[in-house]
């Protein structure tokens, strides 16, 4: 790979934060890209740290212009330069919070609902399941995005390496778990919908909640597994040095050992497996799904026509019941595909001008890297719609919804007048 694409520091595509450092080989260029799942690395690899307000600056203590391939595989562990600032203190430092308590409260309300006895259905348990993960892909970032935006200290080096790995780890490794499975519950759903609709017999031995439970086991097991290695690929040391008469301690990054040995088969392997598993291929899978949903739809509407023409009500109500289901769950991953696929195409996008298969002009990298912190969000604000579209489309729901909660607190209310009125009269 020639010096100019080794020099390149692309900035790109992950499921929450992304940037990309320097590689002096195909796997190190990979591996580049790879720490950029956690965190964007800065424009130059000879300035160790530069904060966005200007009042640090630590000079080139560590790396220098001529840095070696084996030098290239440490890095300084900092948070200013991993994405645009003014964007993300925007989104992260100010939205967050709110983004936050009310994905907790939508998705807490969705398990608390789908969770009841009478809700317990093989398309409830995926749903519930998708509830969790979205969740959690949320929960785990949130305390370094409240600490680095929103008190602002994305302008402090982080030490010890403990703190190092617990960022990397809870900023992108977790939450990809979590969102990976999200990703594969949705193909679940609309996979499940489908045998339902086109194939009913079917259903009635492949869609039943035993089987479901262990699709739903099997689906987070692949997906701890598929980011497993991540866990492991990089190491973090602990580093001091001088900087315009200042004493400093860094996090150095450090590839694994183990990866070094075989970085030019594992990175392309984890990449290639994200774009086809994670990324493109779950897209192009949903919209086929998608499609073939709407069509079935399309033809139940004329067979209840019919049916009501026939005057065979009871028939007809449970296909309309059928239908509402079936085009909620359409606009469910319809959301999902309006706002993945948009990080799909960027990180194929990203992977394939890292590696040179297409060119890219380094002054657009910039650009692509607004784009995927702008995507990434617009993900995470879709964590809590899914509640908005059950309560809109779902009349079971709505109705276990206001029984749980609305009349619960009706009776309070009016329990509470009932005393005071009691208590006036005597």
């Amino acid at each position: 790979m020639d010096n100019k694409l080794n020099e390149n520091y692309t900035q790109t595509a992950n499921s929450l934060m992304d940037g990309i450092q320097v590689g002096d080989s195909y796997g190190q260029n990979l591996w580049s890209l790879s720490l950029t799942l956690s965190h964007n690395s800065s424009n130059n690899s000879d300035t160790l740290y530069n904060s966005h307000n200007g009042n640090h600056s630590y000079d080139n203590t560590v790396f220098d212009g001529n840095t070696s391939a084996e030098e290239s595989m440490h890095r300084l562990f900092n948070i200013t330069q991993t994405t645009p600032i003014e964007y993300a203190m925007v989104m992260y430092g100010y939205i967050m919070p709110f983004l936050l308590f009310m994905t907790l409260v939508a998705n807490l309300l969705i398990v608390l609902v789908l969770a009841q006895k009478h809700m317990r259905t093989p398309t409830n348990l995926v749903l519930l399941s998708m509830a969790v993960a979205d969740m959690l892909t949320l929960v785990f970032p949130s305390p370094w995005y409240f600490y680095m935006y929103t008190l602002g200290y994305h302008s402090e080096l982080l030490h010890p390496p403990a703190a190092c790995y617990a960022y990397s780890s809870m900023i992108e490794v977790i939450p990809m778990f979590f969102h990976t499975a999200s990703i594969w519950l949705t193909i679940l759903l609309a996979g499940q919908r489908y045998i339902y609709i086109c194939h009913p017999v079917l259903a009635k031995t492949w869609c039943t909640i035993p089987r479901v439970s262990r699709a739903i086991i099997t689906i987070f097991i692949l997906a701890i597994s598929a980011q497993f290695g991540r866990f492991l690929d990089s190491q973090y040391e602990s580093i001091e040095f001088e900087s315009n008469g200042v004493h400093h301690k860094a996090c150095q990054q450090v590839m694994a050992e183990w990866v070094v040995n075989i970085q030019n088969y594992y990175f392309p392997l984890y990449f290639g497996f994200r774009i086809i598993f994670v990324n493109m291929g779950p897209c192009l899978a949903l919209v086929v799904l998608n499609v073939f949903l709407f069509m079935a739809l399309k033809r139940a509407q004329r067979k209840r026509k019919k049916l009501f023409a026939d005057k065979r009500n009871t028939e007809s109500k449970n296909i309309r019941d059928s239908n509402s289901t079936t085009y909620m769950l359409i606009v469910v991953v319809t959301v999902f595909l309006m706002v993945e696929f948009p990080m799909a195409v960027a990180t194929l996008i990203h992977v394939l001008a890292n590696t040179a298969i297409i060119p890219f002009p380094e002054e657009n990298f910039k650009y692509l890297k607004i784009t995927v912190l702008i995507t990434n969000f617009i993900i995470m604000l879709s964590f809590p719609l899914n509640f908005a579209i059950y309560c809109g489309m779902s009349r079971q729901f709505r109705e276990t919804f206001s029984q749980l909660f609305i009349k619960k607190l009706r009776d309070q209310v009016q329990g509470s007048k009932s005393a005071v009125t009691t208590a006036t009269n005597l």
